[in-house]
């Protein structure tokens, strides 16, 4: 069980981090969202015990976070975006320089059968594909058998067969009872890994539950998607059956958050043809995490 309480940061005078607080459950995942300067990765580092809180309280399995770092240090596992991984020593050998700060350790053999990389046991980092550092940095970070893994953005940067072979591994970590705490910018990855999410915006937690439930919550099921090369009529869009709000996104997308889809598409069509509203790459989809974040931030995550 990890219990954040009331937890506060500022630079400069001004708070980046405002009375956060939450709990996250062991054997969970926990997904923490949020936008760019939102606060989320000052949050993380301060729980992680990389940063020091100018206030607030941290608590992991019972232990006082600030008061025992060192007590703490061998119950967590982190996985950073930056993990330094030497080029020059094998898989193998990394396993083993990182096995060394710890007391005890994961067998060499465990972890490369785990990891999907006994193939590569001898190969030098430098000649990893991106997935296979990243299986081995998640690898490092489990090397002393942490109690709760933090991963902070793992599949950024890779290719989708690489991405979701990381999230059966993610998938396998939690299936031995370990916590995870993960950082994402992939809504589809938070929806499908993630047992709770909380999403953060201007320092403070502004939503947290699972993600079925921040959707339910949402007042439209589905959405109607386009982009168009013509000016927006936001006043006659929002006019349209069943629309409850007219959304636009930095990349030119147009949102109809719709709780009457067949109404909304059988008077949208009409008013393109009357107004030469151009509808490029009309779609219709269920409602997603993706909306909720748009929702309660006003961005989308990709774009952070």
């Amino acid at each position: 069980m990890i219990r954040v309480n009331e937890l506060v940061k500022s630079y400069g005078g001004k708070r980046v981090v405002d009375a956060v607080g939450f709990e996250v459950a062991e054997g969970e995942v926990f997904g923490l969202l949020g936008p760019n300067g939102a606060g989320k990765t000052t949050t993380m580092e301060m729980v992680e015990g990389l940063r020091k809180p100018d206030a607030g309280e941290i608590n992991l399995f019972g232990v006082d976070a600030l008061r025992k770092p060192k007590a703490v240090k061998e119950l967590i596992g982190i996985q950073l975006q930056s993990t330094a991984l030497f080029d020059h020593l094998t898989t193998r050998e990394s396993i083993l320089l990182y096995g060394s700060f710890y007391r005890n350790m994961r067998r060499v053999g465990e972890l490369l059968q785990a990891f999907d990389l006994v193939e590569k046991g001898k190969t030098l980092v430098k000649h990893l594909s991106g997935g296979q550092r990243q299986r081995l940095a998640i690898a490092l970070a489990v090397v002393h058998d942490p109690r709760v893994i933090f991963l902070d953005e793992p599949t950024t940067g890779l290719d989708p067969k690489a991405r979701r072979d990381l999230w059966e591994i993610i998938l396998r970590l939690k299936e031995e009872g370990r916590t995870i705490f993960l950082s994402t910018h992939y809504m589809e990855e938070a929806e499908q890994l993630c047992d709770r999410v909380a999403i953060m915006d201007s320092g403070r937690v502004i939503a947290l539950d699972t993600p079925a439930g921040l959707i339910r919550e949402l007042a439209s099921e589905s959405v109607v998607e386009f982009v168009t090369e013509t000016g927006v009529p936001e006043a006659s869009l929002r006019g349209l059956t069943g629309v409850k709000d007219v959304k636009q996104t930095g990349d030119g997308l147009t949102l109809l958050p719709t709780d009457d889809l067949r109404g909304t598409l059988a008077e949208l069509i009409p008013l393109a043809s009357e107004t030469g509203l151009t509808l490029n790459g009309l779609r219709t989809r269920t409602a997603t995490l993706e909306d909720v974040f748009l929702e309660r931030t006003g961005k989308r995550l990709a774009d952070r």
